[in-house]
C-alpha cells in the first residue's frame, strides 16, 4: 500500500501494473519487463483451489439427486477429466510461440488476441468478463444464505424450534457488499498474497464439515437414500425431471469453472521451470483434491437426504445439531467468498482500469491520488477513479442480486455461460493453431468432437437452469422476505 508495496515478496500480479519499463538483464525483472513474478506451485494452487471450491460445492448433493447414483458421479468425473485437459492445453497459450521464451499473454482474452485474432479476441473478451460479473453475483448470494444459516439456526436453537425465523436475505447481502466495497480499494494481489491460502484453507474447512455432517447421518440412520436414477416422477413431474437434470449439469459445470481466470493465475508464477509446466502440476494437484472432496460431499449429502437434496447442502442442515458446527462451516463460506470474489473480479478491475487510462492518460479524474496517512505505516495512495469504478461494479452486482436470490439456477446459468466456450472452445482452438495441428487429422477430429459434444452439454444445461429461473419468477417478489 505504501511506495515500496510493489517490491514486497510474495508478489502476485493480477495484470495491473501500466507501462513499466524494460529491465531485461536484471535480476529484479522478468524478461517482459516487468518486476520478478514469485508465485510457485503452491500459491498457484491455492489461487486454483480457491477458485474451483467455492460455493458450486453446496449444490452438488442436489445436482446428484437429480441424477442418481449412476448418472450423477459419472458426470461429475467427467468434467473434471474434460476441464483438467482442456486447462492443460490452455497452459500451453500463456506463451506464444516457443513455450519457455515466446511473448507472454497476461490475461486470458490476451492469449486469444494472439494466437486466434479478430473478432474472437472480442467475443472471448465478453463472455468472460460476463461470466466474471455472474460469478461475483452467485457468491454475493451464497454468502448471504450462509450468513442467514448462522443468524436462523441459532434462533431455532434459542427457541426450541417453535420460532421458523423467518428474515430477509437483503441486509446480508448488503453487508457482504460494503465489505467487498472496503477491499475492492486494494491495488492488486501482491499485497493480500495470503488471501487465496486462507480462502483454500475455510473451503476445506466447510467441505470437510458438510461431508462430516453427511457421514454422521448416514451412520445415525443406518442408510444410504437415493436411488440410481435419482428424483423419481411422482415426487417431480416428468416435465421437472427432465428440466432438474439440465440444470444439474449446470451446476456441476459451475463447480469446475476457473478457466476463466487460468491464465492470470499463470501469470503470477516464476520460472524456471517454464510456467506451463507448473501450472500443468497446480491443475492436476488442485483438481485431483477438489474432485476428491466434490465425490464426497456431493454422494454423502445425497446419501443423507435423498430425493430431499437441499439446494444448498449446509442451509439445508441448518436445523441440526451441533447448531455451533453448522456456524463455523457457514462462517468459513463467507470467508472464502469474500476472497473468491476478489479473485474473480481481479480481472475485471484490472482490464477497465488499463483501458482507461490507455484512452485517457491526461485525464484529471483518472490520474487524481489521495494520500490517506496510515500510522505506522506511511500513506496509502486512493486513486480516485478506482474508488469510484469498483464501488460502482460492487454496488451493481449487491442489486442484481438482492433482484435474483436464486442461487442454484444462477449457478447453473453461469455454469453453461462458462463452460463450453472458457473451459472446451477456446483452449482447444488455442492449442490447434498454436500446434498447427493438420486439419482433418485424427487429433484435429477427436478435438472438435470434444468441443461439439461440450457445446450440446452446456446448451442443456443454460436451457434447464433458464426454465429454473422462469419458474421460480412466477412466484417471487422482489424485495420481499423468502427464508
Amino acid at each position: 500500500m505504501g511506495e515500496n508495496a510493489a517490491t514486497k515478496n510474495h508478489h502476485q500480479v493480477f495484470n495491473v501494473s501500466i507501462g513499466i519499463p524494460s529491465q531485461n538483464g536484471s535480476e529484479c525483472f522478468d524478461d517482459d519487463g516487468r518486476l520478478k513474478r514469485t508465485g510457485t506451485l503452491c500459491t498457484a494452487s491455492a489461487h486454483i483451489i480457491t477458485a474451483v471450491i467455492g460455493s458450486g460445492v453446496l449444490s452438488l448433493a442436489w445436482a446428484i439427486a437429480q441424477l442418481g447414483w449412476i448418472a450423477g458421479p459419472a458426470v461429475m468425473f467427467l468434467f473434471s477429466f474434460v476441464t483438467y485437459y482442456t486447462s492443460a492445453l490452455l497452459t500451453d497459450c500463456y506463451r506464444t510461440g516457443d513455450p519457455v521464451s515466446g511473448k507472454r499473454n497476461y490475461t486470458y482474452t490476451d492469449a486469444v488476441g494472439s494466437i486466434l485474432g479478430g473478432y474472437k479476441m472480442k467475443a472471448c473478451g465478453l463472455i468472460q468478463y460476463l461470466n466474471l460479473f455472474g460469478i461475483s453475483i452467485g457468491y454475493t448470494i451464497a454468502s448471504s444464505i450462509s450468513m442467514m444459516a448462522i443468524k436462523r439456526s441459532n434462533c431455532f436453537h434459542e427457541s426450541g424450534g417453535k420460532n421458523p425465523c423467518h428474515m430477509s436475505s437483503y441486509p446480508y447481502m448488503i453487508i457482504f457488499g460494503v465489505t467487498e466495497i472496503l477491499l475492492s480499494q486494494i491495488p492488486d494481489f501482491d499485497q493480500i498474497w495470503w488471501l487465496s491460502i486462507v480462502a483454500a484453507v475455510m473451503s476445506f474447512t466447510y467441505s470437510g464439515i458438510g461431508l462430516g455432517l453427511g457421514i454422521a447421518k448416514v451412520a445415525a440412520t443406518g442408510t444410504f437414500r437415493g436411488s440410481l436414477t435419482g428424483v423419481s416422477i411422482g415426487t417431480v413431474t416428468q416435465a421437472q425431471k427432465i428440466w432438474r437434470s439440465f440444470q444439474a449439469l449446470g451446476d456441476i459445470a459451475f463447480a469446475y469453472s476457473f478457466s476463466v481466470i487460468l491464465i492470470e493465475i499463470q501469470d503470477t508464477v516464476k520460472s524456471p521451470p517454464a510456467e506451463a509446466k507448473t501450472m500443468k502440476k497446480a491443475t492436476k494437484t488442485s483438481i485431483a483434491v477438489t474432485t476428491a472432496f466434490y465425490m464426497l460431499c456431493g454422494c454423502m449429502g445425497y446419501a443423507s437426504f435423498g430425493d430431499f437434496a437441499p439446494g444448498n447442502l449446509l442451509t439445508g442442515f441448518g436445523f441440526y445439531n451441533p447448531f455451533w458446527l453448522l456456524d463455523i462451516a457457514n462462517a468459513a463460506i463467507v470467508i472464502h467468498l469474500v476472497g473468491a470474489y476478489q479473485v474473480f473480479c481481479q480481472p475485471i478491475f484490472a482490464s477497465i482500469e488499463k483501458l482507461a487510462i490507455q484512452r485517457c492518460p491526461e485525464n484529471f479524474f483518472i490520474k487524481k491520488e489521495i494520500k490517506i496517512p496510515i500510522p505506522g505505516y506511511g500513506s496509502y495512495k486512493l486513486k480516485l477513479f478506482r474508488l469510484v469504478w469498483r464501488t460502482v461494479f460492487v454496488v451493481l452486482t449487491t442489486v442484481i442480486s438482492m433482484l435474483l436470490p436464486f442461487f442454484n439456477d444462477v449457478a447453473g446459468i453461469l455454469g453453461a455461460l462458462g463452460f463450453w466456450p472458457l473451459t472446451v472452445y477456446f483452449p482447444v482452438e488455442m492449442y490447434i493453431q498454436q500446434k498447427k495441428i493438420s486439419k482433418w487429422s485424427s487429433r484435429w477430429i477427436c478435438l472438435k468432437m470434444l468441443s461439439m459434444a461440450c457445446l450440446m452439454i452446456s446448451t442443456v444445461a443454460g436451457t434447464g437452469s433458464i426454465v429454473g429461473v422462469i419458474l421460480d419468477l412466477k412466484v417471487y417478489e422482489p424485495f420481499k422476505t423468502t427464508y
